[in-house]
């Protein structure tokens, strides 16, 4: 009844805000530090867009699915159903996580820097956007790995790992803060999410819910490979590009299209090579055609 559905979904509304409580205690302690909070808000809307597109999409998507295959008793099929969830984010996180580690200044450059917002102020915000891309991962792991409670109808315990993630960040951001300043805030967001990311895992495979498959094992090196071979060039073109990036703001978008142009580039081919995606399965996720067992290696 309602109160069942209650019981059910409060737990799990604050769980899923977990970030953002953690983003809104980091934004309170950067009003400390003058220019903190806009060096923080800028680079909490760029690690937000890769989120939103992978962690929470997938997320929506996996949880009717493992809710429909757990209902029928097929708890492989769900497993499995949680594999291909993570093997297909980790395709699309590692890759954006390297690029924000490796140029955080050119994307903050090429998309802030102009008007008031001047050089100094890039680099302050680059650095925030650094330390939030190490968690990046973990941001999207949790809105995936949530679901495999939420399918199960247990709401609360990723709800208490996410208070235990919120006060991990509290503890973290007064600590970093006197060390770091905003940046120290930051990696506490990151440092507390990784944290709920480990929980969670722990939970699921201690209750049998999560194990890796054999194709998850063969496909992580060669995803991890790849976005390493991407982040190898963009490095290198980045540095070809300084006398762009140092430029006008025309200029520093120019050489920011080039470097995402490149990297998506490289990273494509790379994992193509690498076999860390198969043709059959991008034409297969095009189609949108859903999948049943194993795909080849």
């Amino acid at each position: 009844g309602v109160r069942r559905l209650l019981v059910l979904l409060v737990p799990g509304v604050l769980s899923a805000g977990a970030l953002q409580i953690n983003i809104f205690v980091g934004s309170s302690i950067a009003s400390w530090q003058e220019g903190a909070f806009s060096y923080l808000y800028y680079a909490d809307r760029v690690y937000q867009l890769p989120l939103g597109l992978i962690g929470i999409a997938i997320g929506i998507v996996l949880l009717p699915d493992m809710a429909r295959k757990l209902r029928g008793g097929a708890e492989a099929a769900a497993m499995q159903s949680l594999n291909r969830g993570l093997e297909f984010a980790l395709l699309l996180t590692l890759p954006a996580t390297l690029a924000l580690l490796v140029i955080p200044g050119a994307i903050v450059g090429g998309l802030f820097q102009h008007g008031a917002f001047g050089p100094d102020d890039a680099a302050a915000t680059a650095a925030a956007l650094a330390a939030f891309a190490g968690g990046l991962p973990a941001y999207v792991l949790v809105k995936i790995l949530q679901p495999a409670f939420y399918a199960r109808e247990d709401t609360v315990t990723p709800f208490r790992f996410s208070v235990v993630s919120v006060v991990a960040n509290i503890v973290l951001s007064l600590l970093l803060f006197l060390t770091l300043a905003h940046v120290g805030i930051a990696l506490a967001t990151a440092l507390a999410a990784w944290l709920n990311t480990l929980l969670l895992v722990v939970s699921l495979r201690r209750r049998g819910f999560w194990a890796l498959d054999d194709r998850f094992r063969r496909r992580l090196p060669r995803i991890a490979a790849a976005a390493v071979a991407m982040a190898l060039v963009l490095w290198g073109l980045q540095t070809l590009l300084a006398g762009w990036q140092a430029g006008g703001f025309s200029e520093r978008v120019v050489a920011l299209v080039a470097l995402v142009a490149v990297g998506l580039a490289v990273y494509a081919a790379a994992a193509f090579l690498l076999g860390a995606v198969s043709r059959s399965e991008l034409r297969a996720a095009l189609r949108r055609r859903p999948k049943g067992g194993e795909t080849a290696d």
